[in-house]
């Protein structure tokens, strides 16, 4: 069993995010009948479903019927989300069986303090009635260093408008039970044309983790948004014969011994996120 899946159920994004890599693939969405195959696929390899990798769930039209299928098939349900679209939303994802939702509150790099303040006031909204409704809500600011001063001021925006206990942690601020806010430094995506590391990798992609994309290519990790390693696509193939192929046997092999199988993994920036907490706890527990 995995920890997790990421199921791209649209490749399509309303916003064009300064951090985010994108993506050259054909537009597309995954169709009611596909996502349907994506479940029955899911349910022998993993609880919870991550709508995520390129694309912004909340544009599918669809997506309250996903989550009610997810439920049925015994899965959880996880959104990541820009936000913009969780007012337009709101009455159908309160109403639906989600376990968590991820926003990401640094999506307002640019644009104008007005712009801004009634994007925090629409995601203040959301966060305080789906956590009082038992979802848990992570606020992200995955962009340490590169937020031109606007972290803090959305620090003491959603500081001064949710309450809580505000009880800092390794991870960020436990605002309460169900509602946390979660620092980040940003990271560069992989790509074939990054710089290449040494090949010292740590990384979980085939081991606790693998991804779905819209048109049901199979890959590692919601890292890989143009499919560069399709491990085979399950719409045409069983997912347990290609979770078990000798490729996808092979990256999760070099990953258990922090080495890269693949090169677009040995130009990942965010894999070195992992390794750098490696060393970090080396150093501690000596």
């Amino acid at each position: 069993m995995y920890a997790k899946a990421y199921v791209e159920i649209t490749n399509i994004c309303n916003m064009r995010c300064s951090f985010c890599h994108g993506h050259h693939r054909a537009p597309r969405r995954m169709t009611e009948a596909e996502f349907a195959r994506v479940l029955e696929q899911l349910k022998p390899q993993t609880g919870y479903l991550y709508y995520h990798l390129m694309g912004e769930p909340l544009t599918h039209p669809h997506l309250p019927l996903f989550l009610r299928m997810a439920e049925a098939a015994g899965l959880r349900s996880i959104l990541t989300t820009n936000g913009t679209l969780l007012r337009a939303r709101e009455s159908e994802l309160l109403n639906a069986p989600l376990h968590k939702v991820s926003i990401s509150v640094h999506s307002f790099e640019t644009g104008s303090d007005e712009a801004l303040l009634s994007y925090l006031g629409e995601i203040v909204a959301f966060a305080e009635k789906a956590s009082a409704k038992g979802t848990i809500v992570v606020l992200r600011l995955w962009n340490r260093g590169f937020d031109e001063g606007k972290n803090d001021r959305i620090f003491q925006y959603l500081r001064s408008h949710l309450a809580g206990e505000w009880a800092e942690n390794t991870r960020g601020i436990r605002i309460h039970d169900k509602l946390h806010l979660e620092w980040g430094d940003r990271f560069e995506w992989p790509d074939l044309t990054a710089p290449i590391g040494d090949g010292k990798v740590t990384c979980y992609g085939l081991i606790d983790h693998f991804g779905v994309l819209a048109d049901g290519t199979v890959v590692p990790c919601c890292m890989d948004s143009e499919g560069v390693i399709s491990l085979g696509n399950l719409f045409e193939t069983e997912l347990a014969e290609i979770l078990s192929s000798p490729r996808a046997r092979t990256i999760a092999e070099g990953f258990r011994c922090h080495r890269a199988a693949e090169e677009l993994c040995r130009r990942c920036g965010y894999a070195k996120r992992f390794l750098r907490y490696n060393n970090e706890k080396e150093e501690t527990n000596p």
